[in-house]
């Protein structure tokens, strides 16, 4: 891919080189045009003899010196180099100048001293020069932004997909947790949750190893692990659940990235000797996807060491790496205790 997008970028950099090299070398056709419409070409030749000498000490530095000098830290010897080569090009220049165009003696105009023009070439040459080194250094940095760029996705897709590989075992144990629990009490309610079960770990184990899945399938598995959920708890507690998606919603979502806050919800929402209940609502707009989650409130006792946390700090994590500042976690209890809301707001990429 790094390859395929390098190709247009090459080939725009050589033709900026060849249409800015053209019109220097053009304009000095300005110069040499005689009045009935024809070239001098000894003034051309005249007037080229800067472009060229310029072109040349821009791509010597450009292809030679900048790369094999400057860029492995030899700035004394690359500065020693230019400033030798510049001074017998100057030299040169000033040498053919005379040759080809000797000044010609003009006693009502007085003339210049020589070491001004000199100067002008010298002067034309390290602008050359550095103009050479500019352009080196901005692509050598836009080069290493790239590469560092580069560097930063792939550490992300890394630690994505290591919290990916965390996820699964950690969301196989609580649900086994579930069905053992059922086993002991009513085995064809068991039986029914291992099918339920089949279900999702294929989708755990195939759809959640991309970085983005369609909403309307992380629905459909958010649905079928709520009725495994229905299975195991008691009648007295009451699950509601709203989905407010468009239909068929191929908005790409990040799989399981409202899952742990719904397993939290049973895991803290639901006594066994009290009324309880779950309101799980999930909907979509043209600017976010939200999830809402009110349940009631039965926080584990300290004698309690089911689970370790590790869900709701994975959420925390891929939101970060996968949405930064493009979401809202808000998570709160109510002020006498007795609910718990927990409500993501996620601004999706309408295209990945």
């Amino acid at each position: 891919m790094k390859q395929t997008t390098d190709i247009p970028r090459r080939t725009l950099e050589i033709l900026i080189h060849i249409i800015c090299w053209g019109l220097f070398f053009a304009f000095p056709i300005f110069f040499a045009q005689r009045t009935n419409g024809t070239i001098n070409w000894k003034e051309f030749m005249h007037h080229s003899i800067f472009p060229t000498s310029a072109f040349f000490i821009f791509y010597l530095n450009y292809f030679l010196l900048i790369p094999y000098l400057l860029f492995r830290e030899r700035s004394r010897q690359f500065l020693l180099t230019n400033f030798v080569i510049i001074a017998i090009m100057t030299l040169g220049q000033r040498y053919l100048n005379n040759l080809i165009a000797p000044p010609p003696p003009d006693l009502n105009r007085p003339i210049p001293p020589q070491y001004i023009f000199y100067l002008r070439d010298m002067a034309g040459l390290i602008f050359s020069t550095g103009l050479s080194v500019a352009i080196r250094m901005s692509i050598r940095w836009s080069q290493a932004e790239a590469e560092r760029q580069e560097a930063v996705k792939s550490r992300t897709e890394a630690e994505l997909k290591n919290l990916r590989n965390q996820l699964n075992p950690h969301f196989l144990l609580n649900t086994l947790n579930n069905i053992y629990a059922l086993i002991a009490f009513d085995t064809d309610k068991a039986q029914q949750a291992v099918q339920e079960l089949s279900k999702l770990l294929r989708y755990v184990l195939y759809d959640n190893q991309q970085m983005f899945v369609p909403l309307i399938k992380e629905i459909d598995f958010i649905r079928n692990y709520i009725e495994l959920m229905r299975i195991r708890v008691s009648p007295q507690v009451t699950i509601e659940t709203e989905f407010h998606i468009k239909p068929e919603s191929q908005t790409p979502i990040a799989p399981l990235i409202f899952i742990s806050l719904i397993e939290n919800a049973f895991k803290h929402g639901i006594s066994p000797t009290h009324p309880s209940f779950i309101s799980i609502t999930i909907t979509e707009t043209d600017e976010e996807i939200c999830c809402t989650i009110r349940n009631s409130n039965y926080p584990k006792t300290r004698t309690d060491k089911s689970g370790s946390g590790i869900g709701l700090e994975q959420v925390s994590k891929r939101l970060e790496l996968i949405y930064p500042g493009r979401y809202q976690w808000e998570r709160h209890v109510s002020h006498d205790g007795k609910e718990y809301l927990s409500s993501i707001s996620i601004r999706p990429f309408h295209s990945v």
